[in-house]
C-alpha cells in the first residue's frame, strides 16, 4: 500500500459541495491500494502510522504520535498515488489494485487505524471528491509497504 500522509491542523472532504467529514489536528492520510496488496500491507502501514511520531513535543521535537496527541485521521482514497510517470506526458495507473479490491483495503486500512482507538473520518470511494487542508509544519510523508 501506498500512503501519502500530512500532518495538519484542520482538514475537510467535500463531495457534492457538502461537507462530508473534517477534523481537527491529526493526520490527513491519502491511501492507494496497489496490485498485490493484502490485509497484511494495510496492518503494517495502520499500526506505522499510528505510530508515526511527526507531532511536537514540549520541546518543540518531533517526537509524539498520533496517539499521543489524541489527534484525528481523515482517511481518502487516492488511487492517483500508482501513477507511473516513466513514460510521455499522461501517467499510467495500471499498478493501482482493481477498483474493487482497491476499496475493500480501503475500508480495512481506516477499519484497522479505528481499531486502535483513532477517529477515523472517510472520504468516499469513487468520488470526486474536494479535499482542503492545513498543512502543519508543513510536514508530508510518503509511505510504502
Amino acid at each position: 500500500m501506498r500512503a501519502l500522509i500530512q500532518r495538519v491542523s484542520e482538514a475537510r472532504v467535500k463531495v457534492d459541495g457538502e461537507t462530508l467529514e473534517e477534523i481537527e489536528q491529526g493526520l490527513l492520510i491519502l491511501i492507494c491500494a496497489m496490485q498485490g496488496d493484502t490485509e497484511a500491507n494495510a496492518d503494517k502501514l495502520a499500526a506505522k502510522i499510528a505510530k508515526l511520531r511527526i507531532f511536537q513535543d514540549e520541546a518543540g521535537k518531533m517526537n509524539r504520535s498520533l496517539l499521543d496527541v489524541g489527534g484525528a485521521a481523515l482517511v481518502v482514497s487516492q488511487f492517483t498515488l500508482a501513477a507511473d510517470t516513466s513514460r510521455g506526458n499522461r501517467p499510467g495507473f495500471s499498478t493501482a489494485a482493481p477498483p474493487a479490491e482497491g476499496e475493500r483495503l480501503y475500508t480495512y486500512f481506516a477499519d484497522q487505524m479505528a481499531a486502535q482507538g483513532i477517529t477515523v473520518a472517510r472520504g468516499r470511494f469513487g468520488a470526486d471528491m474536494k479535499v482542503g487542508l492545513i498543512n502543519d509544519g508543513p510536514i508530508t510523508i510518503w509511505m510504502d509497504v
